[in-house]
């Protein structure tokens, strides 16, 4: 498997074969395009006609991760490892893994426990999925419940609402949230509004999750965030984590919820590792934020890709002997209101970040909320920040401005106290997954 900065794929060769030395080890990053990565032998071929000298790398090469000095004084693994607010049990045995793998356990513990559980999609049975989520359950529940289904959204997905109805409880994956827009009709006028229509007779339990939000380079048709789409329907519950943990927990509790629910997650975080719990019965709660750091000065309130911008913002916060109260929303309907206004309150100052642009945005609703709930607490107006209103190019010197930054946060934040800052270029890469520049 090549893991690109847009999916994990699978390594086809026209020729079958032996895979007789791998040239490049496991781990190793940014290698560059058309090198040899791997000899494979072919029947009938002499193996050794082919140049087996083996390929120095590149210099931006990254070691394999074993080999790293990694700078763990602040990470979503550390402050999550402190924090008993994440669930109630805090004497559960962990293991680091991927938001990958954070999903793929709780898809395969929730269909050991329920057999009603199943899962259909593009590409997640035969392939393992087009970003390795459903990886190995093909194999492990079979063909019946484990199912490919033609390049039709709007057809499988009206199946599974319809197998959710007569009292089935589909996964039903997107291979992106931008592909959902060919199955609107069904996600908006069928399985948000039977309950309603029916007079409560008809519930329809089903998952819709997949990638959601802007990638690397991907242009403006795969770079969309659906979160105040999918938030403005009554009957949706709309989820979207920031890490592997909240991930497993949260999904498991969408999957036993007996409404549709909305299961955004963010394509660059599928790699990013947290310590999760291995038991099958570690859930979060829908509706429930996250307070990832306590503090005095100001609150800053982010949900999917953006909390990993505030957490790399930290630090360099904390310079300007600033101590921010962190939310990571997690669930944006319901929305835990309980917990934001206790901490403006507190602070009487908000910044809301948001993962889509800033018209009829999330953070717009958010900051409406907090004008009309917390107005006489407030010291100075709410402020947010969110994508430009103009769809996003392929280009990465037309995009590297494009997406909220940690200086952006950080300047926002110095701003909003009215302290000077010039943090430069403190910030070369905001994210393990990012092109490479200067964000």
């Amino acid at each position: 498997e090549i893991e690109t900065d847009k999916a994990t794929m699978e390594l086809e060769s026209p020729d079958d074969g032996i895979i007789e030395k791998i040239i490049i080890p496991e781990g190793t990053e940014e290698i560059q395009v058309n090198s040899l990565i791997a000899l494979l032998k072919v029947e009938g071929e002499d193996s050794s006609e082919a140049d087996s000298t083996p390929i120095k790398p590149s210099p931006n090469s990254v070691v394999p991760p074993e080999s790293k000095n990694i700078d763990t004084n602040i990470s979503m693994a550390s402050i999550l490892g402190n924090n008993t607010e994440v669930d109630s049990n805090s004497n559960w045995t962990e293991k680091e893994i991927t938001m990958r793998e954070a999903l793929n356990q709780a898809i395969e513990e929730e269909m050991i426990k329920d057999k009603d559980v199943f899962l259909l999609g593009e590409e997640v049975a035969e392939y393992d999925g087009a970003y390795k989520v459903t990886q190995g359950l093909l194999k492990k529940f079979g063909d019946k419940r484990v199912l490919d289904t033609p390049i039709s959204e709007h057809g499988f997905t009206g199946l599974a609402i319809g197998a959710a109805m007569a009292g089935l409880k589909p996964i039903c994956e997107f291979m992106t949230f931008n592909f959902s827009m060919q199955a609107i009709d069904q996600i908006v006028n069928s399985a948000a509004k039977s309950l309603y229509m029916s007079g409560g007779e008809i519930n329809v339990p089903i998952v819709f999750r997949g990638p959601n939000g802007a990638a690397a380079r991907v242009a403006a048709q795969h770079s969309q965030c659906f979160i105040s789409w999918f938030s403005h329907i009554p009957g949706l519950i709309v989820i979207t984590p920031s890490n592997a943990r909240d991930a497993k927990g949260l999904l498991k509790s969408s999957i036993r919820n007996p409404n549709p629910v909305i299961f955004l997650e963010h394509e660059l975080l599928y790699k990013e590792k947290t310590n999760v719990p291995i038991e099958d019965n570690f859930l979060i709660p829908l509706g429930k934020g996250n307070l990832i750091n306590k503090g005095n000065d100001v609150t800053i309130i982010g949900f999917s890709m953006s909390v990993q911008r505030i957490i790399k913002a930290l630090p360099e916060i904390n310079k300007l002997n600033i101590n921010p109260d962190l939310i990571d929303l997690r669930s944006i309907k319901p929305l835990d209101e309980d917990l934001i206004y206790k901490s403006v309150k507190k602070t009487k100052k908000v910044l809301i970040l948001d993962t889509g642009t800033l018209d009829g945005s999330i953070s717009g609703e958010i900051l409406s909320k907090v004008v009309d709930e917390m107005w006489e607490n407030l010291d100075i107006k709410p402020e947010r920040l969110a994508m430009p209103n103009f769809p996003e190019a392929t280009s990465f010197s037309l995009t590297k401005n494009y997406h909220i930054n940690s200086e952006k946060i950080v300047n926002k934040v110095a701003e909003m106290l009215k302290i000077k800052v010039n943090i430069g270029n403190n910030f070369k890469k905001d994210h393990p997954h990012d092109v490479p520049g200067d964000w």
